[in-house]
C-alpha cells in the first residue's frame, strides 16, 4: 500500500554535511506528517525532527540549529539537511509517515533506515 524509500546516508567527516531524502508512495490521498528518527548502537530509538502537513516542524535538542527538515508536498518526499556533523551523530536514521489512504483509512509507515556514520 504505502512505501517509503530513504537513500542519502553514507560515511562523512566531523564537522560536514549530509542530506537525506524519504519519498512515500502508494494509493495516498494525504500526509499529514513526517519525521526523521534516529537510532545509535546500543540506544533507544529517538526523534530527530518532526514536520507536519502544516508546516510545523520541531528539533531534539541535540541537532537544534545544525539540522533542517524541509518536505515537497508534491513528491510525497522529505528531506533532512544534516550540517556540521558530530560524531555522535551517527545513528541508522529512519524516516516515519503518518496519513490517509486512498481508502480513507489511517496509515502509518517506517523506512527501512539508512546509515550515517561520522567519522572523527
Amino acid at each position: 500500500q504505502v512505501q517509503l524509500v530513504e537513500s542519502g546516508g553514507g560515511l562523512v567527516q566531523a564537522g560536514g554535511s549530509l542530506r537525506l531524502s524519504c519519498a512515500a508512495s502508494g494509493s495516498i490521498l494525504g500526509i499529514d506528517a513526517m519525521d526523521w528518527y534516529r537510532q545509535a548502537p546500543g540506544k533507544q530509538r529517538e526523534l530527530v525532527a518532526g514536520l507536519s502537513s502544516g508546516g510545523s516542524t520541531n528539533y531534539a535538542d541535540s541537532v537544534k540549529g545544525r539540522f533542517t527538515i524541509s518536505r515537497d508536498s508534491a513528491k510525497n518526499t522529505v528531506y533532512l539537511q544534516m550540517n556540521s556533523l558530530k560524531v555522535e551523530d551517527t545513528a541508522v536514521y529512519y524516516c516515519n509517515a503518518r496519513g490517509l489512504l486512498a481508502t480513507m483509512r489511517f496509515f502509518e509507515r517506517w523506512g527501512q533506515g539508512t546509515l550515517v556514520t561520522v567519522s572523527s
